[in-house]
This record gives structure tokens, C-alpha cells and sequence, in this order.
């Protein structure tokens, strides 16, 4: 028996009071469950926010381990849609890449579940919600702070935090309890979800290593190359080649499924955690990485100069403050209003071509392509002013940065 437990053993003072867990499966929150019931008395209810990392059975074999460590009640929420439709939309129309590399996987997969664990901590009437953070990293804060905002007042239970417990004494615990589970840690640590898997392991923790082969999820089995085609409506993935989706969530699952299989997408981040430290991860992300490049593509032919400009700017703070959490802040809907006004004539086909490890955009075909030849065509012919035209404006469009040259050599 582990001696930190045994001195930081509950006296069951909160005996049948309700907790909200939000619960995976793994180690640290099989661990919350037996803490909670066994130590403090809770009555503990687990739910699970399926964000497009499980399978059916995976779910089903998750709810089973939960009953088994003891829980009230366990609810699986399928967010896969929801999701889409909360955040990872307005991350395809601002085509936010943290860091120029990054398609924020797991932050905002993390912000959507911590979103959904407190609307079911509402409706279940709970007085303390718990999840299985560490004090190590991001997740922590974004749980946290989600929880403040939306059910202020409910207590928020860390055990794994609270107790600073190593994954050693976890297992020591469980193994005390009688918990049957697979303790071995795996080489590297995965996290799946519908905008992309995170990879994190030895080579991470430093500033120089690559991920070997081994350590990607998805195997590659596609040589040769392969030409789709992506139909977006008003920024929306909508179809692939003929086939079109009731939901953009399942063209991006339909997506990853063709290239994913190339081994596209794969690449570290480097990245500021909100809690000031660096780090770096590995993910794969073949469906995000196309559709932002492909969406941009689109967009730069039918967008004007300054709505790309200022989508840029807006997309850029829109990342960052939803990486550190902030979801929530009202200025996130002002910035999603600007978004999908923005979207408006994003609308056409563009065209891929899959090879292995990587991708290019060949073009697109769009009502609303502003490279129309019929207003000339880039450095041959223009039908829309004459050279005289163009005479006078260079003059008068430099006209205040020639005073400024002229006003200068007068004073010297």
C-alpha cells in the first residue's frame, strides 16, 4: 500500500454527495473513481465526450470499466458534430495553424469536452465536478476555467493534482483496490480526436528528435499519387470528388480515411504552454492540414486583399486565445460573426493531389474567383484601364512619399 494514500485518506465526510467525473478510461481517471468513492464517499458520476478519438466498442468496453470501479451512473456524449460545429468551423474559416504548423488538435477537442462536462454537471444538479488533470500541463487551466465560468460555485476535485501522485503510486493504489486493468504505459502517448492525433514521447521531450515510424498511429500503405477533389459551400467541406456529406464532420472522417493512409500530415510543434514552459509534440493531421490549405486556397481567389488581410490578423489572436482556454470570451463570437460573414462566396472546387508524406493544391474552380480573365490576365493582358491609366495613378499613389523625398533634399 502506498503511504502517501494512507495519510491522505478521506473520512468519508462526503458520503453520497454528487460528483461529476469526467472520465476516459485510463489510468488517472480510473484512479479519480476509486479515490472519490472509496476515500471521500462521493457519489460518483463519469461521463465521457467522444470527440472522434473512440470507436463504438472502445465506448462500450470504457462504460464497462467504469461501473466496474464503482461509478452512480455513466453517460457517453457523442460531440463528434457538435464539435465541428463549435469550433473547429471557425478554425477551417480562419485556417488557424498555431505557429504556422499546428491545427490545435487537442486544445480545442479539450475546450468542447470540458464544455459538455459542465452542461451535464448542470443538469445533473452537481455540487463539484473532477477530472483527471496533472498540475503538469495545458489541459488543467482549460478544465478549470471552463468550469469557473459555466457552473461557478461547484467545486472543482483534482485528485491527481491535489495528491501530486506519481503514476507508480496510482498503480500501487488501483492494485490495492483489486482494479483489474492494462497498467503498462505504452512507448508513446496518443490522443485521437476528429481534428487531428496528437503523438507524444522520449523524442518530445527535448528540443531535437523525430518521431520514428513506429510511433504514428496510422500506418502508410498508399505509394503512387491520387487526384481529389474538394467541394467547400461558403467555407464548408461538403463533398469529395461525387460524394457529398450530410455533416462536414463526416467529409473530414472520409478525408482522413483516403490520406491518411499517405502518411500526410505529419510533423512537430513547438509550442508556449499556457503555464509559461515550451514544449513539443508530434501529430498527424491529414484531413485538417489539407482542408486548411485547400479552404485558404479557395479563399485567396475569391476574397479581396483586405478581407484576407484582416482575417489573417483576427485568426491569429482567435488561435492563440483558444489554445490558452478562452473559448468563452465574447470577443470569440465577434471574431466568429467576422468569420462566416467572411464566407460568404468561399464557395467552389479545388484540387489535390495525394502523394506520399505530402501534398500540393493544383487549383480550383469557382463562380466567384476574382482571377477571372475576363478582367485580363497577370502580366499579358489587361482589359479593365490602359497604360495611361496606370500612368497616372503610380503618380499619384506615390504622391506623399515623393513630397516627403523632396521636402528632404530641400533641407539638406
Amino acid at each position: 500500500m502506498v503511504s502517501k494514500i494512507d495519510s491522505l485518506k478521506g473520512s468519508q465526510e462526503r458520503k453520497g454527495e454528487k460528483i461529476i467525473l469526467g472520465f476516459s478510461g485510463g489510468l488517472d481517471t480510473s484512479f479519480c473513481v476509486k479515490y472519490l468513492t472509496d476515500e471521500q464517499g462521493y457519489e460518483v458520476h463519469s461521463i465521457i465526450v467522444n470527440t472522434g478519438g473512440f470507436t463504438e466498442e472502445e465506448l462500450k468496453d470504457i462504460e464497462a470499466h467504469a461501473y466496474k470501479l464503482g461509478v452512480k451512473s455513466h453517460t457517453t456524449i457523442d460531440a463528434v458534430k457538435s464539435y465541428y460545429d463549435r469550433i473547429i468551423k471557425y478554425l477551417v474559416f480562419g485556417n488557424v495553424l498555431k505557429n504556422n504548423t499546428y491545427p490545435l488538435s487537442v486544445s480545442a477537442e479539450r475546450l468542447v469536452q470540458a464544455l459538455h462536462i459542465a452542461e451535464h454537471a448542470k443538469a445533473m444538479g452537481a455540487k463539484a465536478v473532477a477530472h483527471g488533470s496533472t498540475g503538469a500541463g495545458n489541459d488543467q487551466v482549460r478544465f478549470d476555467m471552463i468550469f469557473h465560468i459555466m457552473i461557478p460555485g461547484v467545486e472543482i476535485i483534482t485528485p491527481i493534482r491535489d495528491l501530486k501522485l506519481s503514476r507508480e503510486e496510482e498503480i500501487d493504489y488501483l492494485k490495492f483496490k483489486g482494479v483489474e486493468m492494462n497498467f503498462a504505459k505504452a512507448v508513446y502517448s496518443i490522443n485521437k480526436g476528429l481534428w487531428g492525433t496528437s503523438v507524444g514521447g522520449k523524442e518530445t521531450l527535448s528540443s531535437k528528435g523525430m518521431l520514428p515510424e513506429e510511433a504514428w498511429p496510422t500506418h502508410v500503405s498508399k505509394t503512387g499519387d491520387e487526384e481529389i477533389k474538394l467541394h467547400f459551400n461558403k467555407g464548408e467541406l461538403i463533398a469529395i470528388n461525387d460524394q457529398s456529406f450530410a455533416h462536414p464532420a463526416e467529409a473530414i472522417q472520409q478525408l482522413q480515411a483516403i490520406a491518411g493512409a499517405y502518411g500526410i500530415g505529419r510533423d512537430i510543434h513547438v509550442g508556449d504552454t499556457i503555464i509559461g514552459i515550451k514544449g513539443r509534440v508530434g501529430f498527424e493531421a491529414a484531413a485538417p492540414m489539407i482542408i486548411l490549405k485547400s479552404h485558404h486556397a479557395l479563399e485567396k481567389h475569391v476574397l479581396t486583399k483586405w478581407q484576407l488581410n484582416w482575417k489573417d490578423q483576427l485568426a491569429l489572436f482567435y488561435g492563440n486565445w483558444l489554445h490558452e482556454g478562452q473559448i468563452l470570451d465574447p470577443v470569440m463570437r465577434d471574431i466568429e460573426a467576422f468569420f462566416q460573414n467572411s464566407q460568404e462566396n468561399v464557395t467552389g472546387e479545388v484540387f489535390v493531389q495525394l502523394l506520399p508524406y505530402r501534398f500540393q493544391v493544383i487549383g480550383i474552380n469557382s463562380a466567384y474567383d476574382l482571377m477571372s480573365s475576363k478582367f485580363g490576365k497577370y502580366g499579358e493582358m489587361n482589359t479593365g484601364f490602359t497604360g495611361e491609366d496606370v500612368r497616372g495613378f503610380s503618380k499619384i499613389f506615390g504622391n506623399q512619399t515623393s513630397i516627403y523625398h523632396q521636402v528632404q533634399e530641400s533641407n539638406k
